[in-house]
């Protein structure tokens, strides 16, 4: 098949790594892919495979973009394209609008956050052949716009073997040797854009909790704040600071190949008070650690509580405390739930069945 990747966001984050293992996968079973992304787009680094011809570089200034949707159409049929998979919210309306002019080529949408389209693009999407969702949370959020036979649930998928607990002392040893990070203490991981919704100021009040009960604690907060001004990363910085914990925070922008950071890690923490999915979620239960997350929709269905994770309220910086405090110091009851979460994550969601299901949507298509 000839496929049509678009996906026109400027940042790297979970959307964008789907984006990239599906089209490694798809490449590897020789079918033909095509990408349409944002110039300097951090996709385009991460798939040097894609040759330059079968890139289409594109600004897509918002959702009624039909200078964009004229480009994304010459192209297609200058291409042959016979699928089209857009895998933005901003991308949508511009794929859709490229393809009533291609009425042969199967538009494929995949949504990967749970926020409801608007109520326009009910008849505006008219034209999706298949509407993907990541989670059985994000698929009832689709039923608002569409029918139950356009809809398929494909949960996001990783390389197990990329994310094998094997070396992982060594691993994580390196990571805190060149980051100046103790071997005794325990280490608390979060992951994510610096953003209210993702919950790090959560995490901070919390640890003041934390570090006061179990003082050989320290945390690693990874994420970039990707506001003009940067005003929640600053925010949350100072937090740290007059809480006088900023020995016991090390701040990462972003860390691109994870594993070492995660070898490193003990428990991995999900603050977030919304998560359709949670990809790095999943790369941490992979990985061996054990998880505490906040009991969004993602979390929900990657975790069962109390078996492969620890679940705790939303926005609620003194439950995360507590329910840390009753992992930290205890170092097979940490193993017992990281174990747990390796095997839950190796039996439902690896990578090839992620391909396999959607391979076989753009074929049924």
């Amino acid at each position: 098949m000839r496929i049509l990747q678009i996906n026109s966001a400027k940042n790297f984050g979970g959307g964008e790594k789907h984006l990239v293992d599906l089209t490694r996968g798809l490449t590897a079973r020789e079918h033909e892919l095509f990408l349409a992304t944002a110039p300097a787009s951090p996709i385009l680094e991460k798939l040097p495979e894609i040759a330059s011809e079968n890139i289409l570089e594109l600004k897509i200034k918002n959702a009624v973009d039909v200078f964009a949707a004229a480009k994304i159409a010459r192209f297609i049929a200058e291409n042959n394209i016979e699928i089209v998979h857009a895998h933005t919210g901003k991308d949508y309306l511009p794929a859709s609008l490229a393809l009533r002019f291609s009425k042969k080529v199967k538009l494929v949408i995949t949504r990967h956050v749970m926020f409801p389209l608007k109520t326009g693009q009910k008849f505006l999407l008219s034209n999706v052949s298949r509407a993907i969702a990541v989670s059985s949370a994000v698929e009832e959020s689709l039923r608002k716009t569409f029918p139950a036979d356009k809809i398929a649930t494909i949960p996001n998928g990783i390389n197990l073997e990329n994310w094998s607990p094997a070396d992982r002392e060594q691993k994580g040893k390196n990571f805190r040797f060149e980051n100046n990070i103790a071997f005794d203490q325990t280490v608390l991981t979060a992951i994510g854009e610096l953003k209210e919704l993702k919950g790090q100021r959560d995490l901070i009040l919390a640890a003041q909790i934390i570090v006061e009960r179990c003082p050989e604690t320290h945390f690693i907060i990874v994420g970039k704040d990707n506001s003009a001004d940067q005003a929640f990363r600053k925010e949350i910085k100072r937090l740290a600071k007059v809480f006088d914990l900023e020995k016991k925070f090390t701040w990462l922008n972003w860390v691109d190949d994870t594993r070492e950071l995660l070898a490193a890690t003990d428990i991995f923490v999900s603050p977030s008070h919304s998560e359709s999915f949670g990809l790095a979620m999943l790369e941490s239960m992979a990985s061996g650690c054990a998880v505490l997350a906040t009991a969004t929709d993602g979390a929900k269905e990657l975790l069962v509580d109390g078996e492969s994770g620890i679940l705790t309220p939303i926005n609620d910086p003194k439950s995360l405390a507590e329910k840390a405090c009753a992992l930290i110091g205890k170092p097979e009851k940490i193993k017992s739930l990281a174990n747990a979460a390796r095997i839950r994550a190796v039996e439902n969601f690896g990578l090839e069945r992620m391909i396999d299901e959607t391979e076989k949507l753009y074929l049924n298509l």
